[in-house]
């Protein structure tokens, strides 16, 4: 996948916020890994805040109706996964500041 691509994709899912904390999935490192190959699926490898996380059918939705939007993505597929399991040091800088977590 070409890095312009890659930004494309990380940058609409930085419009796909957890509803629950109110940051974007990419700031709060929920994204593990995305791919699209030669047909236009995208896969994302992501995890959630927890895996009771009851917003989680959401965020999923959210995601692909975000990738959905970009003209060179022709579908997407997601994949929750939990190794490794996300903790606060995998947010940015300005999500734990947004958060006033240290």
């Amino acid at each position: 996948m070409e890095e312009a691509m890659k930004d494309s994709i990380l940058g609409a899912l930085e419009n796909v916020i957890d509803p629950e904390l109110g940051i974007d999935i990419i700031n709060l490192g929920l994204v593990y890994h995305v791919d699209m190959d030669d047909d236009g699926i995208v896969t994302v490898d992501m995890t959630l805040t927890s895996m009771g996380c009851p917003m989680g059918p959401q965020i999923i939705d959210q995601v692909k109706t975000a990738l959905g939007e970009l003209p060179e993505i022709k579908g997407v597929e997601v994949n929750i996964v939990w190794n490794p399991p996300w903790n606060k040091e995998m947010m940015s800088r300005y999500a734990k500041i947004a958060l006033g977590v240290s």
